[in-house]
């Protein structure tokens, strides 16, 4: 008799963790991205995009919502993430951002405030032209920088960002000057180079694919240790593969930018790995793939500790980066 009721409280304890066990947490409300920048740069055609998929292929039973905060150079989108502790209905896209921003103010912020999810990509960076300028090579674009005697106007997303990063390194490395002009995207940096009201940008490639397949912008060379890997033509004449390297040209400075999700920090490991499933579900898409070969982004994924790691080794890296750049915070 007592052995019948050991049994039989053992199988309703076994049930129940059968039963709990088979419970995953999935969101019970609709479900927010959170762009630090402006609408059309890179990081907000991912966002939509990647809110395409989920919706094509009912990847989730709640609605997703693409949110643009892009004050105060990102640091408003940082913020906001980092204040909704515990929130397991927001997702943070972010970029080099989560360390430059911090790095360069006395933004009270750190990654190691959120939950990593996943980082699914790497972003090149180009150096555009509009393709109405005398100059086709990047030596071309240097001799006449300083022929111009720091009037040439190079445009970029936001201040003391991955774009004024790069472009700071460009005139340490050639020993010429730019004017800086910082917009809210690579959306409206594009633009305006295709208006001419600047001379250069250095977008990623997503930001200015339309106007380079349409004429309007040259792609001089590409910020990366090697070409990019892509093929088939997008304009009538060239393949992102055929844009070669800044090395290539003489310009010795190369910069790829992580793109990554981000949770708030609090909240619970099963909350954690639902969106990590639902990453590796979009990244499995065919239009996940066909976007990484329209926008030249590098397949990269990463999750759990591969991924602190990496962060930690960026971190440093943007660390030095940014000295090299002078833009280190006062203290």
């Amino acid at each position: 008799m007592q052995r019948n009721t050991v049994r039989k409280t053992l199988a309703a304890v076994v049930g129940a963790t059968a039963c709990l066990s088979a419970w995953a947490w999935e969101p019970a409300k609709p479900v927010e991205i959170v762009v630090p920048f402006g609408a059309g740069g890179a990081s907000d055609q991912m966002a939509r995009s990647i809110q395409g998929i989920i919706a094509r292929h009912k990847l989730m039973s709640q609605p997703v919502i693409v949110l643009n905060k892009a004050g105060a150079s990102g640091a408003e989108g940082l913020m906001d993430t980092k204040a909704s502790q515990g929130n397991p209905h927001k997702l943070l896209v972010a970029s080099s951002a989560l360390y430059t921003v911090p790095m360069v103010s006395h933004l009270p912020f750190s990654w190691r405030d959120l939950t990593p999810v996943a980082m699914i990509a790497q972003d090149e960076f180009v150096l555009w032209t509009n393709a109405a300028a005398p100059y086709k090579t990047v030596a071309q674009f240097i001799d006449a920088s300083k022929a111009s005697a720091g009037k040439i106007k190079v445009g970029g997303t936001s201040s003391k960002r991955e774009d004024q990063i790069i472009s700071a390194l460009v005139q340490k490395k050639t020993g010429t000057r730019f004017i800086y002009v910082p917009y809210k995207g690579g959306g409206e940096a594009a633009t305006q180079l295709s208006g001419q009201h600047i001379d250069a940008n250095v977008n990623n490639p997503s930001e200015s694919i339309g106007q380079w397949r349409a004429g309007e912008h040259r792609a001089l060379c590409v910020f990366a240790p090697e070409r990019m890997a892509y093929n088939a033509k997008v304009t009538q004449t060239q393949s992102w593969h055929d844009v070669p390297t800044c090395k290539e040209q003489g310009l010795d400075v190369q910069y790829q930018m992580l793109r990554v999700f981000m949770m708030p920090g609090g909240v619970t490991p099963e909350q954690q790995k639902y969106y990590v499933d639902l990453m590796q579900k979009i990244v499995a898409t065919p239009e996940w793939k066909e976007y990484l070969e329209k926008n030249a982004l590098k397949n990269e994924f990463l999750t759990g500790k591969a991924l602190t790691d990496f962060l930690a080794r960026d971190e440093a890296a943007h660390r030095d980066i940014i000295k090299e750049a002078g833009f280190v915070a006062a203290r």
